[in-house]
């Protein structure tokens, strides 16, 4: 397009990013709106920083399983990260921890600070995002606190200022998350995700390892005061019946595998609440020793949205997505605060994605469904030792938003012979749609462990009262077998469980998924009614498949949307090297730029100051997933500065 013919406006509403969702509550919503369906093609880059921290995939592997089976690989890093910016600077975190403050109209570094994780400990290297607290007393330093946790499971608080550590925090500005929990290998326990703040106080989860070991660490969620480091409350979540119990000197002790909150938390800080969401109970594909039936055992606030008191962590209400998880259905999204009006009353909301496809539209005070949710006959027939829910939970509206079963005869492959490989292999294994449990001649799980949606949605505009959200379409299998036959290294351990389990792609001989595509898409819900408004393919095959299989339409996807109050959403998450805009209204793509590799992440925007242009940041890292290219590329656009 001409330039002349769009000028920027300077008129609009400059708008901040000071937590990782945008706002404590999430959403990725930015106000600002120089940037416009009409001008957007003429977006450029603005600036980009590299931080130099990133790793290829290594052939080393870090722990010495004694029944040889499971081994942890070094994989290749990822930039998960969204920035945040605060008093006019922009704040992120590498995956190896370390923390970078750049002045976020130019990119330029202002400090970095290193905690020193080795990373030759950890299979996954990733960082979401760091958070930001002022302290309204104003004390000369540490005035405003940048939060930050690490791979290793510590927490730790700097001076947004300077980028050191706030020495009145802990033991010199940091603390060690391992009291309480059992002694565990550093890639077992780590914090992966931007923690919570709300008051005074910083309230952070972890994610625990999966499908390794019955006896992985606690899931517990504490809360500590930002100024001190003191332990405020802990939230461990057992079944109500169940109490902590304390070691001989009276200190806590957690219990070995309950849920995770490996995801990011919300905030409520007018009702004070943080809502919590949680993964399913270890193991996730077998759950025969999770304390007997859900009523009671461990599984009773797994794969949920708990809503807990800020002030005491108590549970206020909680809501069960999945009855005892078998399939890795954990919780992946934040849970995002919206307000709705319903019968002439506002009612504060919240949307909660799942990876099934389902979108949980719940009141936030009282965790009371605003559409109604049926409770569905699901397939039974579990492996030996195994139990599972007669029924689960489907919400009305919105309606799943995506098929959840797939014939063998609606297998898809480039020519005949591909084709006729997938129907044998799908044919070959259980599959009743949704929730077929996982079984040992194999189960077509569809969707799979990385689900519809995953941690990336959803993005809500609280205008057009839209949600956004970014999907998969990717059919896994999952085979239980016996442990007395678990010999190869490629399969997953379970330990402590009769099984060992065989998780893969259902692929054809060329590697291409089975099932038709696309294999991701993006899609947007009209959060008064209910209705799905418009469903799209997301990204394409180039980068991941050779030429001239470029031309499919619809790329699995690892990220997460944007939207502006101009009516775009902006989003990375595919495979290919691409940042593309979508209208929020009708789902048409408008503008798309080259990346260095995928962009699997979430991207954010801000504009600070009335003559100033407005940013969409994105991190282009790679994912291990996609095989594409680790990097380290924080890249800015804008339009462009009037002459």
């Amino acid at each position: 397009g001409c330039s002349q013919d769009v000028t920027v406006d300077y008129d609009g509403p400059t708008a901040g990013w000071n937590s990782y969702g945008s706002s404590p509550g999430g959403g990725h919503y930015t106000a600002a709106n120089q940037i416009t369906p009409e001008n957007v093609h003429l977006l450029e880059q603005a600036w980009v920083y590299r931080s130099g921290d990133f790793r290829e995939a290594s052939k080393g592997k870090i722990n010495d399983n004694p029944e040889g089976i499971g081994e942890l690989p070094l994989l290749a890093s990822g930039l998960q990260v969204t920035a945040i910016v605060e008093n006019d600077t922009l704040y992120f975190c590498t995956p190896f921890n370390r923390v970078i403050a750049l002045d976020p109209e130019t990119g330029e570094e202002q400090w970095t600070y290193d905690p020193k994780v080795d990373i030759d400990k950890e299979t996954h290297t990733t960082c979401r995002g760091v958070s930001s607290w002022i302290d309204k007393r104003a004390p000369k330093t540490c005035a405003h606190r940048i939060v930050t946790g690490t791979i290793d499971g510590r927490l730790i608080v700097l001076d947004g200022k300077t980028g050191l550590p706030c020495k009145d925090f802990g033991e010199q500005g940091a603390l060690s998350l391992k009291s309480g929990l059992k002694s565990h290998a550093e890639t077992e326990h780590s914090i992966n995700s931007p923690p919570a703040i709300i008051g005074d106080l910083i309230v952070t989860g972890a994610t625990v390892i999966d499908n390794y070991n019955i006896d992985v660490p606690s899931g517990v969620v504490r809360a500590y005061d930002i100024r001190t480091g003191e332990l405020v409350w802990d939230w461990d979540p057992l079944p109500p019946s169940k109490q902590f119990s304390s070691d001989k000197q009276g200190k806590r002790k957690y219990r070995n595998g309950t849920v995770n909150v490996w995801s990011i938390t919300s905030v409520d800080e007018e009702r004070g609440l943080v809502f919590v969401p949680t993964g399913n109970s270890s193991l996730d594909y077998y759950g025969g020793d999770r304390d007997g039936q859900s009523s009671d055992g461990l599984d009773y606030y797994a794969s949920s949205v708990v809503a807990l008191n800020a002030k005491t962590g108590e549970v206020v209400w909680h809501f069960q997505m999945v009855h005892h998880d078998v399939w890795d259905y954990d919780t992946p999204s934040q849970p995002t605060l919206y307000d709705i009006i319903i019968d002439g009353k506002t009612v504060p909301a919240l949307a909660q994605p799942t990876k099934m496809g389902h979108l949980f539209l719940l009141n936030r005070e009282t965790g009371e469904p605003l559409f109604p949710v049926e409770e569905r006959p699901v397939p039974q027939n579990p492996v030996a030792g195994d139990y599972l829910s007669p029924t689960q939970p489907f919400p009305t509206k919105p309606a799943p938003l995506y098929e959840t079963t797939l014939s063998a005869d609606k297998a898809w492959g480039f020519t005949p012979w591909d084709r006729g490989v997938c129907e044998e292999k799908m044919k070959a294994l259980r599959h009743e749609g949704i929730f077929t449990p996982p079984s040992l001649e194999g189960t077509l799980n569809f969707p799979g462990p990385s689900g519809t949606n995953n941690w990336g949605a959803p993005a809500i505009d609280p205008v057009r009262k839209i949600a956004i959200l970014n999907a998969n379409h990717l059919p896994w299998k999952v085979q239980l077998i016996p442990r007395e036959q678990c010999k190869q290294s490629s399969l997953t351990p379970l330990l402590g469980s009769p099984y060992c389990v065989d998780v893969s792609l259902v692929a054809s001989p060329l590697g291409v998924p089975c099932s038709a595509p696309p294999w991701g898409s993006l899609a947007a819900v009209d959060l008064k009614t209910g209705e799905k408004l418009w469903d799209v393919p997301l990204g394409s095959t180039r980068d991941v498949a050779p030429f001239p299989i470029w031309f499919i339409d619809g790329s699995p996807n690892v990220g997460g949307p944007l939207v502006t109050q101009s009516g775009l959403t902006f989003i990375g998450a595919t495979a290919d090297y691409y940042l593309r805009a979508f209208n929020t209204e009708t789902g048409e793509e408008v503008w798309k730029t080259r990346l260095p590799t995928s962009a699997n992440a979430t991207p954010m925007s801000y504009r600070l100051k009335k003559n100033s242009r407005q940013y969409i940041v994105i991190a282009a890292g790679g994912h291990w997933g996609f095989l594409s290219p680790a990097g380290d590329y924080l890249i800015a656009y804008a339009l462009p500065e009037l002459k």
